[in-house]
């Protein structure tokens, strides 16, 4: 018969546990961002001919054919990428709209085609969620920004959103400057430009650069179905914090997190880090997840679901199940579409974790 474990052994099993996210602090350089602008890992393959419409959203169809169009008008545009005309006051302004803005619910498919086009567009290009746009102005200044973004022929932004009125400002003023560059653009967003900020700030300002960047762009609407969840069930049932620890440990590339440190140390990350903060990670484990009712803890934790969604990283938890982790008050609140967002990619993850 094999002797019972001795339990040094069994102490040092517990000391090769996975490490935690809330263990790292990851510095992140302007260059990386720069370089790190292109479409996360889950759409690198995409295309407008992998993109599946669904057959009863005709409005599907129509964008696959606009985009198409774009695309086909950047290829042509001769003379190669945009000059840079940080000096000139009056620079060549193309023909036609400066950008496309598709606009429609969670889970139609925006990104895959956002991810198309910028594939279907030479270079110098860029893609970027809108956060990680403002997180590059910080790095580079914006004159920086305006200069590097400037080389380029299509700047592609994701989750379009305006949180607050200095953020509207700054990416209004932005890509004014890039379009006055050449520089095309293009958007996703659930809300149409008119239409962003409503529910959040209601000051005179704030919706007037929100109407200034509505004109640089022709709004598609994308109607149809959250694809993540159709026909499947709700989020699956968590497991354990027991079950959760033994997976994690079996489990190679993972991280085990309790979930009230983790988002304590999330206010200690800059959001521009939150997808160094999972460098190398294969899997999330997560014990205790609650309902969180601090809404700027709430909306760190959006942004870490977008990169782990980014990243396809399959999360096995304890607790709640996701689709309960943001209250009724916050979801009827301004930032509601992102708290649904953020529900559908958790639920997502999770399911991707139930099938192993």
């Amino acid at each position: 018969m094999s002797a019972a474990p001795h339990p040094e052994t069994a102490e040092a099993i517990a000391v090769t546990l996975p490490r935690a996210l809330a263990d790292r602090r990851p510095v992140v350089s302007a260059e990386r961002l720069v370089a790190e602008m292109v479409p996360p890992p889950r759409f690198t393959g995409v295309s407008f001919g992998s993109y599946l419409p669904d057959s009863t959203q005709p409005s599907q169809y129509e964008a696959v054919q606009v985009l198409e169009q774009f695309a086909a008008g950047l290829n042509g545009a001769a003379g190669g990428a945009p000059k840079r005309s940080w000096f000139r006051r009056s620079a060549p302004v193309p023909t036609g709209p400066a950008g496309i803005y598709l606009d429609g619910g969670y889970g139609v498919g925006k990104t895959h085609l956002l991810a198309s086009l910028w594939h279907a567009t030479p270079g110098p290009k860029a893609f970027g969620t809108f956060v990680e746009l403002t997180n590059l102005v910080g790095a580079l200044t914006f004159k920086g920004a305006v200069e590097t973004l400037s080389g380029h022929r299509l700047l592609c932004i994701d989750e379009f959103e305006l949180d607050d009125p200095g953020d509207t400002v700054l990416v209004s003023t932005l890509l004014g400057r890039l379009v006055e560059n050449g520089v095309k653009l293009a958007a996703t967003s659930n809300t149409l430009p008119e239409k962003l900020g409503e529910g959040r700030f209601a000051a005179t300002d704030f919706l007037r650069e929100i109407q200034g960047l509505s004109a640089h762009f022709r709004p598609l609407r994308i109607d149809g179905q959250d694809y993540r969840h159709r026909g499947l069930p709700a989020a699956p049932p968590p497991y354990s914090d027991a079950e959760v620890t033994e997976r994690a440990g079996r489990a190679p590339g993972a991280v085990l997190d309790d979930f009230d440190t983790l988002l304590e140390h999330l206010k200690e990350v800059h959001p521009s880090r939150y997808g160094a903060l999972l460098d190398e990670v294969g899997s999330v484990f997560l014990r205790g997840v609650r309902q969180v009712d601090d809404q700027s803890t709430a909306l760190r934790l959006v942004v870490l679901a977008d990169r782990m969604y980014d990243r396809e990283l399959p999360i096995t938890a304890s607790g709640l199940p996701f689709d309960r982790v943001f209250p009724d008050e916050l979801l009827r609140g301004g930032y509601r579409k992102k708290y649904l967002r953020a529900i559908s990619r958790l639920v997502a993850l999770a399911r991707d974790s139930a099938k192993d």
